[in-house]
């Protein structure tokens, strides 16, 4: 099953079982997927169960919505400071090859063997057995609920950005249940974006790097996710195609397991504060500023795979500077 949040026609915020390519079936009183999650809780139920309990006999055209920007990201919670954003880079197979080419020029040898080192550590330890605990991945933090910006909505750039690149990522959602035990709700496929150029500079300069926006979405797939997941990134500009490229996700690609990426992040007090929805990225192998792109405002970002459904696409926009003053009181 896979789920959207949506606005209805007076504004309403909604939830819908994706029925096909072309329909959505409207959830009867419930609001939030975080909402419908909270109820399955308290009714002992899965989300899928709880999701058919409120199913009407309404359909509506899921391109209309689409259409109307009035699709949400797939989690959204009312005080966006309780929704953490994060993920883990050097994830996957290819992972190494693409941080290589993105380092290659401008940096020194150490932080290229850093890179290699830690993607080596995954190989051999992130996929540790049943009862073990595997090595822990590179981690970031993007921000909290306010960067994740919506299916159709454009992708915000900082005026002191020096790159604003896709990174074509699968995306755990989360919620923290009463007892602080992270209850994993579903997936979504996300645009984990990034200034790669500010990166490059400076491997210490990764955490500034991630601190921009993000999309996720639309649509939430619930049960586990398959463990070999195809899809594909594009760049458009002026309605054309100027980079292409196919991307791969899901365990049988990656140096690391699920199970223990979500254990490095959980394992921390500060991510199991009851009621709080967490967005944690799982990584890729694929960015067109490693083949050499240089993305310009206006560009529009694309990424779909069959497994998630609708594709979720964002243009880029860039910000006018924005004066930061620190006052005394």
């Amino acid at each position: 099953m896979r789920l959207v949040q949506f606005r209805d026609e007076d504004g309403n915020a909604s939830v819908a079982i994706v029925e096909d390519a072309k329909t959505l079936v409207p959830l009867r009183g419930v609001a939030s997927i975080a909402g419908l999650a909270r109820a399955a809780l308290a009714d002992g139920t899965t989300l899928v169960a709880a999701a058919r309990d409120h199913m009407g006999d309404a359909r509506i055209d899921y391109d209309a919505v689409a259409n109307t920007n009035r699709l949400l990201p797939p989690i959204t919670h009312s005080d966006p400071a309780h929704f953490l954003v994060t993920g883990t880079g050097l994830t996957h197979l290819g992972s190494a090859s693409a941080r290589a080419n993105m380092h290659k020029a401008d940096n020194k040898q150490a932080d290229e063997t850093d890179s290699m080192k830690m993607f080596r550590m995954g190989i051999e330890g992130g996929k540790p057995k049943a009862g073990e605990k595997g090595v822990q991945p590179e981690w970031f933090y993007k921000g909290d609920g306010s960067v994740v910006v919506a299916p159709g909505a454009d992708i915000p750039s900082p005026s002191f950005a020096l790159d604003g690149s896709e990174e074509p990522e699968i995306a755990a959602i989360y919620l923290i249940d009463d007892e602080g035990v992270p209850v994993r709700l579903g997936y979504a496929i996300g645009n984990e974006f990034s200034d790669h150029v500010m990166e490059r500079q400076n491997y210490l300069y990764l955490a500034h790097s991630k601190l921009r926006a993000c999309a996720l979405g639309p649509e939430l797939l619930l049960g586990d996710l398959p463990s070999h997941v195809e899809g594909t990134s594009r760049i458009y500009r002026d309605g054309k195609v100027i980079w292409e490229k196919q991307f791969v996700s899901g365990e049988d690609n990656m140096s690391h397991s699920l199970a223990n990426l979500e254990y490095h992040h959980f394992k921390y007090d500060l991510f199991r504060r009851p009621g709080d929805v967490h967005a944690h990225y799982f990584g890729t192998a694929t960015l067109s500023f490693a083949d050499g792109i240089t993305v310009q405002d206006g560009d529009e970002f694309e990424i779909s795979s069959e497994t998630f459904g609708r594709p979720i696409r964002n243009r880029l926009k860039v910000q006018d500077e924005q004066p930061v003053r620190v006052r005394v009181i």
